[in-house]
């Protein structure tokens, strides 16, 4: 079982900015895709940012031109930049992984990191 280990979250003023970080227990270079996705109070979780194993990058609408995804092979780690941060990225944001096998697709998922943005 791969598990995703997240730090970076927590509390910043708007227009600051924050880290997040996912480290898996597999090699980065074992997944498919690997991304951000966050879900705040009384709402869906949504898609922030992904990467795929051709590094092709998608983002949000909402966090473009704000936030950047990096993969850093040396450290086996996933990360997002997130600048300009806005009270309504306030959130739990997950990493997510996914490795595809010839006997199916598997998603993983760590447990969470908050992200509040509040003055």
């Amino acid at each position: 079982q791969v598990q995703l280990a997240e730090s970076g979250g927590g509390l910043v003023q708007p227009g600051g900015s924050l880290r997040l970080s996912c480290t898996p227990s597999a090699s980065i270079h074992s997944f498919n895709t690997m991304g951000w996705y966050r879900q705040a109070p009384g709402k869906q979780r949504e898609l922030v940012a992904t990467i795929t194993l051709g590094r092709n990058t998608d983002y949000a609408e909402t966090v473009q031109g704000r936030f950047t995804l990096s993969l850093d092979y040396a450290k086996n780690a996933l990360y997002l930049q997130m600048n300009v941060l806005k009270p309504e990225d306030t959130a739990v944001y997950s990493c997510h992984a996914d490795q595809k096998f010839a006997t199916g697709k598997f998603d993983y998922w760590g447990q969470g990191t908050q992200v509040t943005v509040s003055s």
